[in-house]
């Protein structure tokens, strides 16, 4: 993945946060780094902590060192990494605030995965939409990019899915504040190595997550908890 993302130009850098995986991911990485000591990096924590907590994390490292353009995605070739510049130029060049790297809209495509999954993905993001109203057709998927202004208005604190639903609510959050959200058609495979992380108690998470956002937008209340009050401009 690494070798993969940096051949595709200068402009990338990476960060790979690292729950003290048992595939001793970290060692693999700070190998790399004395080749790419200015474009690599690496944040190691002590155990996991949910998905949700280490895109934050990173996110909040991105933001403090200035990126504008700001990825999440999977480092298993389920996202491909080709990718990356069609999700950058929505962003850079057409308007957009957040790109999707959509795999249910026209042109996205699922491969290889069993039946099961298929359908526990896109109930879930049949789900989300009719709770929520939110004008995304893949509002679980996890490839990304942000604008940093987006990132910057939200108040990552306040995001508490740390599973499932992490992926609806950033994209809910920065719908509510305004942001323009566009899909970008992807083909996502199923990865060749590993086992998936998915889970009941992950999939109840993501139900009773996205109906709590929609319940405490409809109070008025959500949008004053997760927008940030130190001024930083918000889209209208």
């Amino acid at each position: 993945m690494l070798q993969t993302v940096f051949e595709l130009g200068g402009m990338y850098h990476v960060l790979v946060i690292d729950d003290n995986s048992p595939d001793d991911t970290a060692s693999i990485v700070k190998d790399w780094m004395h080749r790419f000591a200015d474009r690599l990096f690496l944040i190691q924590r002590p155990g996991k902590l949910g998905l949700g907590t280490a895109y934050l994390t990173g996110f909040q490292w991105a933001l403090e060192r200035g990126y504008e353009y700001i990825f999440e995605m999977d480092a298993d070739f389920s996202h491909d990494p080709q990718d990356l510049e069609r999700l950058f130029i929505a962003c850079h060049e057409q308007g957009a605030d957040v790109a999707v790297g959509s795999r249910y809209v026209r042109g996205g495509q699922l491969e290889n995965w069993p039946l099961q999954r298929k359908i526990i993905s896109k109930c879930g993001a049949l789900y989300s939409r009719f709770i929520t109203w939110i004008p995304v057709k893949d509002p679980t998927a996890g490839f990304v990019c942000y604008r940093a202004a987006v990132l910057h208005a939200i108040d990552l604190s306040e995001i508490r899915s740390i599973g499932y639903a992490f992926q609806i609510e950033m994209k809910y959050a920065a719908w509510k504040l305004g942001f323009a959200i566009k899909e970008v058609p992807i083909v996502f495979k199923d990865r060749l190595h590993g086992a998936s992380k998915m889970a009941k108690g992950i999939i109840q998470e993501g139900i009773k997550g996205v109906l709590k956002l929609q319940i405490e937008s409809l109070k008025g209340i959500y949008l004053k908890r997760i927008r940030k009050t130190s001024g930083v401009p918000v889209a209208v």
